[in-house]
């Protein structure tokens, strides 16, 4: 346990990482040691925000017995490599979502944690966000009733050159979109029985946009939709409906210009909608502080526990299990 800052190092100085360096600025008795990027002007950008070290090798943070913990950034292909390393040299590991793009890596970096005795925790940034959270403590009291049915979405336009928020270096909408919702949907209904999925194709090859629906034994279901192909002015948008016996939610969020426009509204069994106001506050902050409070020993890690982001990743399989095969899976069944 340190005896005094917590020291992380950064691997990644892209958009994450740089938004995690900031956010770990606000948490008492949190020191961000170092920053790695390949490209050393990157490196150097990210770290001079939060007076850290820049280095182009990642070694050089994973093997500094100064350092406590690794906070990994990077595309999800690299998670299993450098997550191990980290676990292996002692190290306490932050993973951004998605966790790993196959059940393979997502096993190995939970046994390297297991091994190492360390703490393992992931991004799954849904859990730390106020919204989705009221929610699943709404659901979890009951007083609304019984939840019925959900549908999430998250839409944007990465998969188009020129597209707002375009990436290289992502993978399809299942596993770099749907994880999220996949998780917030099994956060409130657990795992389901089966998934279905139907998909548009995108230019670059594979799908686009996938809408896929997961229903359970009791005949609950829940829809998520992603998609990739939004024309390039369309603006990154994501949001979620909640039925419940006695009533609904919904939320949406619209990210343009730089700007957030959220709506958050609850709708009574009876009566008018009401809208919900909730404090601001900044998820990716909450979950390194709990990060943080959890290599101290102050609370539990299971809120991001990799085996949350392993279900999730199961999800993201199955929905590609079912474009192949064009039938329902089972994601029980994937191991």
């Amino acid at each position: 346990m340190p005896t005094s800052k917590i020291r992380i190092g950064i691997l990644g100085a892209g958009s994450m990482g740089a938004e995690h360096a900031f956010s770990c600025g606000s948490i008492e008795g949190v020191e961000i040691a170092g920053i790695f990027s390949r490209t050393p002007e990157r490196a150097a950008a990210a770290a001079k925000t939060c007076n850290a070290r820049a280095v182009t090798d990642p070694r050089a943070l994973i093997d500094d017995p100064s350092i406590d913990a690794i906070d990994v950034c990077l595309p999800s292909v690299n998670h299993a490599e450098f997550v191990t390393a980290a676990l292996a040299a002692g190290k306490h590991v932050f993973c951004e979502t998605p966790f790993a793009l196959g059940v393979e890596d997502a096993l190995a970096m939970i046994e390297a944690a297991r091994k190492a005795g360390r703490i393992l925790m992931v991004g799954l940034l849904m859990r730390s966000i106020a919204n989705y959270e009221h929610v699943h403590r709404a659901v979890n009291s009951g007083e609304h009733g019984k939840l019925l049915s959900m549908m999430a979405y998250r839409l944007g336009s990465y998969l188009r050159v020129g597209g707002q928020d375009h990436k290289d270096h992502y993978s399809d909408p299942s596993t770099e979109l749907m994880t999220f919702d996949f998780d917030f949907v099994q956060w409130l209904l657990g795992q389901p029985a089966r998934v279905t999925a139907a998909a548009a194709g995108s230019a670059r090859g594979g799908p686009g946009e996938i809408s896929a629906l997961l229903e359970y034994d009791d005949g609950r279901s829940a829809t998520v939709l992603a998609s990739g192909i939004m024309p390039s002015g369309f603006p990154f948008s994501v949001g979620f409906r909640v039925v419940l016996e006695r009533g609904a939610f919904e939320h949406g969020l619209v990210i343009e210009a730089g700007e957030f426009k959220a709506t958050f509204v609850r709708y009574p069994e009876k009566g008018s909608p009401e809208q919900v106001s909730l404090p601001d506050r900044n998820p990716y902050e909450q979950e390194l502080r709990l990060f943080a409070d959890c290599i101290v020993g102050k609370t539990d890690p299971a809120l991001l526990s990799p085996e949350r982001a392993r279900e999730a990743l199961t999800l993201s399989i199955a929905n590609q299990l079912s474009l192949r095969e064009h039938r329902g899976i089972d994601p029980r069944s994937i191991r």
